[in-house]
């Protein structure tokens, strides 16, 4: 049974409460965790307030050191964390092979920051003395992170807070703790100070993880209800967040894109992880002399996407994660239909006895979908996109901005004046201008509007772990 890690120990539920996870593929028990409470978060909380005092007094470059050391064991796993990943949570071996290996790279990247991060010189009127301003470690971090990326979203916050010299209380979804724990643990055993990083399993340590008065920094992935729950919990102990909330990323094709480079595209940015992806295509619409080529193409890369158990080699898009995900996606199908919308490609479950036991669902491609259906105004989480042609620029831009969320967006146009009227008109965190939506660790990266606040990657993530010192010196 795995077990929690908390410091030194690898401990069970202090309820002695526990849970199954299961293969959302087969139906099967991957592994028993433990269900843990506000008292595992406490622990886990003293532990992390432990560990800070001597993590955050060790110099920057020998804490990049250490984070250097363990990433590299932790890559070195990678073949052994992808199966796990796979069977709790559905994705191919391919898409978690990517994840593992992304979570090692990112401790990596900001490892590279940890001593290169620089205050400032201030002048001040009085001439018998100087300012300087000093960034420190906030203390005690929380993660809580869902099931759709666990590696991945555990990375961007973990990351960044370790190596500003902070400390971190983990919460993985209860339905993805195992490969989650392989990699915490894989650091540990490369080198990172146990107490560093804790993981807490189950349900009901997130509510814990906001309200412990000893975690002073809550980050969220999540839904945006979440997020807002959250946020007011939070704002109890008057903590600092970042919350990446919920997202619809709108895409403008025009009649002089290359239709086969965006084809790619959107076809990887709409059915990878199964449409599971906060930043993924969710809303296309396509200017009115490419509509039928790139619909086309777009068909002809969604026939080849062949559902299937992820694990097996010949699969290409796994389950979706849960019963209640699919019903959920299935319904704003239903919507559409029922609105009058024509499935163009997929639209129901795939057939055969291998499918019988998993949340299986064919990725689907729907046009004229009506202005008011479900498909446009709410998040669809799953294989499922809805197509609109447009006349022009201007009609994209008005439609694509027509959304609670503002998370991702996307244009693929030869013209750069429409280009530079995307980047600058299109409400959202993220623009990828004639390129596949990927998440650059260099780049800062997170929503506005109902998609949240707060930055996770790049520079800008690293300072959101630390505090700003003002400090006036006057000699000695």
């Amino acid at each position: 049974m795995a077990t929690m890690i908390i410091e030194g120990e690898r401990t069970r539920a202090a309820s002695g409460k526990t849970y199954e996870v299961r293969n959302p593929a087969t139906g099967e028990v991957v592994d028993q965790v433990p269900a843990g409470g506000a008292a595992d978060v406490d622990k886990a909380a003293q532990a992390a307030a432990k560990a800070f005092s001597s993590w955050s007094r060790l110099a920057p470059a020998k804490r990049a050191e250490i984070l250097h050391k363990a990433a590299r064991n932790m890559l070195g796993k990678v073949e052994e964390i992808a199966p796990i990943l796979t069977k709790e949570q559905g994705k191919t071996l391919l898409e978690s092979r990517l994840e593992a290996q992304r979570f090692g790279e990112n401790i990596a990247w900001f490892a590279d920051l940890a001593d290169k991060i620089h205050g400032e010189h201030v002048s001040l009127p009085d001439t018998t003395t100087y300012g300087l301003v000093v960034r420190k470690p906030i203390g005690v971090t929380g993660a809580i992170v869902p099931w759709n990326f666990p590696l991945t979203l555990a990375a961007n916050k973990v990351a960044p807070s370790i190596a500003a010299g902070n400390t971190v209380v983990l919460k993985p979804a209860s339905t993805t703790p195992l490969a989650t724990l392989a990699c915490i643990e894989a650091l540990i055993e490369g080198g990172l100070p146990e107490g560093v990083v804790n993981v807490v399993l189950g349900t009901a340590t997130g509510e814990a993880i906001v309200d412990h008065p000893l975690i002073r920094k809550i980050a969220l992935t999540g839904s945006t209800p979440t997020g807002k729950k959250v946020m007011a919990r939070a704002a109890e102990g008057l903590k600092k967040i970042t919350l990446e909330l919920g997202g619809s990323d709108p895409c403008i094709v025009l009649d002089d894109a290359d239709l086969e480079a965006a084809a790619r595209a959107i076809s990887i940015g709409r059915f990878f992880n199964c449409g599971q992806a906060c930043l993924a295509v969710k809303r296309l619409y396509i200017q009115e002399g490419a509509y039928d080529a790139l619909m086309e193409k777009l068909v002809a890369r969604a026939s080849k996407l062949k559902p299937g158990n992820g694990l097996d080699k010949d699969s290409r898009m796994g389950p979706m994660h849960t019963e209640t995900q699919r019903a959920e996606v299935e319904a704003q199908l239903k919507d559409a239909v029922d609105r009058g919308a024509k499935v163009v490609y997929g639209g129901g479950r795939p057939k055969g006895a291998e499918y019988d036991k998993g949340w299986f669902i064919e990725p689907t491609i729907l046009e004229n979908v009506p202005d008011g259906a479900r498909m446009w105004t709410e998040e669809v989480f799953g294989p499922a996109l809805p197509v609109r042609k447009i006349k022009d620029l201007d009609e994209g831009l008005v439609l694509a901005n027509n959304s609670q969320f503002g998370l991702g967006s996307s244009i693929w146009t030869a013209n750069m004046a429409a280009a530079r009227r995307a980047v600058d008109e299109l409400e959202a965190g993220y623009t990828w201008v004639n390129a596949l939506q990927i998440a650059h660790d260099e780049l800062p990266f997170g929503g506005t509007k109902q998609s949240g606040f707060g930055k996770e990657h790049g520079v800008e993530a690293f300072l959101q772990y630390t505090e700003e010192k003002s400090v006036v010196y006057g000699g000695v």
